[in-house]
């Protein structure tokens, strides 16, 4: 026989009325129809002020207002952001005056670099693996060394010694490269990578010395510049690991120099928000001001999207 027990009483439960309770969402903060024909403004207007969307219309607003007070806008990116084809898109947001700087990882440069080449990119790394010729390619790794050495040697950083390359060597696809724009219009570019995490690494022509100069260089370029935050903006596209502790470690060494970083919107886009942006963007950088914004989104639909956004006024 199961053992007896009583039901709660729920007579005497204190109640309160809805007119007294704070609520989250409203009417008024309800997506709106769109209208066949309308422009993105509209499209804009017509998102729901919840949650993503409306954390993205914000930083819209807060972009915006950086350009109108004529302060920087960086970028941070990982290589999937060159390999998804949005290279063409961030040269024109550079045209467009969006840009003030470019830090990126090392596989992103050399993405950018095969584009310039080739006019192709990435491999499948799966197929590739089982016979030991994945990231073999010899022009792709002898180019960007040669590349690197020759600009280190000329006082450059590992940004600018890839970027020279890419605008001035004559390469057919030159056109798509995002660090031959740089280079060309001298916009603030810089590559950052660890020991052996790229396919350089595989090949005899690596000096690793020519990649600890460089990452020196780049690494106090993006402190000098990150020294200028105030009232601007970094966003972070899909750099997991090595641009949030560079932008944690550079943000420091720019703040410990003297530099005021305390009204500044730091942005992390990517498919999931990991810990390292998390923190190393988002949350410790804002801890004494700025406002922070985690958007998870594919790259390929996000950057057009805010792009877009930019771009309409």
């Amino acid at each position: 026989m199961p053992f007896p027990v009583p039901e709660i009483d729920a007579s005497k439960v204190v109640r309160y009325s809805i007119a007294d309770r704070p609520s989250k969402v409203s009417t008024d903060s309800f997506a709106k129809p769109l209208s066949k024909g309308g422009s993105f403004s509209d499209f804009l207007d017509a998102l729901p002020e919840v949650l993503q969307a409306g954390q993205l219309r914000r930083l819209i607003a807060n972009l915006k207002e950086s350009r109108r007070e004529g302060r920087p806008i960086y970028w941070m990116m990982g290589g999937h952001v060159i390999k998804v084809g949005l290279g063409p898109l961030l040269r024109q947001l550079i045209d467009e005056g969006w840009v003030q700087g470019i830090f990126m990882n090392s596989a992103a440069s050399i993405h950018d670099s095969e584009i310039s080449r080739f006019g192709q990119t990435s491999e499948d790394v799966t197929v590739a693996i089982r016979d030991g010729s994945f990231g073999m390619a010899e022009e792709t790794s002898v180019g960007y060394l040669k590349a690197l050495g020759e600009g280190l040697e000329d006082g450059l950083g590992w940004g600018e010694s890839l970027a020279r390359w890419t605008a001035t060597a004559n390469h057919p696809h030159a056109s798509m490269s995002l660090m031959a724009q740089c280079w060309e219009k001298e916009i603030p570019i810089t590559v950052h990578g660890a020991l052996g995490t790229d396919i350089i690494w595989q090949h005899p022509e690596l000096k690793g010395e020519a990649l600890g100069l460089g990452g020196e260089r780049d690494f106090k370029k993006v402190a000098h510049l990150l020294g200028d935050l105030e009232g601007g903006a970094v966003l972070n596209w899909g750099s997991a690991v090595i641009l949030p502790e560079v932008f944690l470690k550079a943000f420091t060494l720019a703040r410990n120099l003297g530099a005021r970083m305390e009204r500044f919107s730091s942005a992390n886009f990517d498919m999931l928000q990991h810990y390292r942006p998390r923190v190393n963007v988002l949350e410790r950088p804002t801890s004494e001001g700025g406002q922070k914004f985690a958007i998870t989104g594919h790259h390929e639909i996000m950057m057009p999207l805010l792009a877009r956004a930019l771009i309409e006024d």
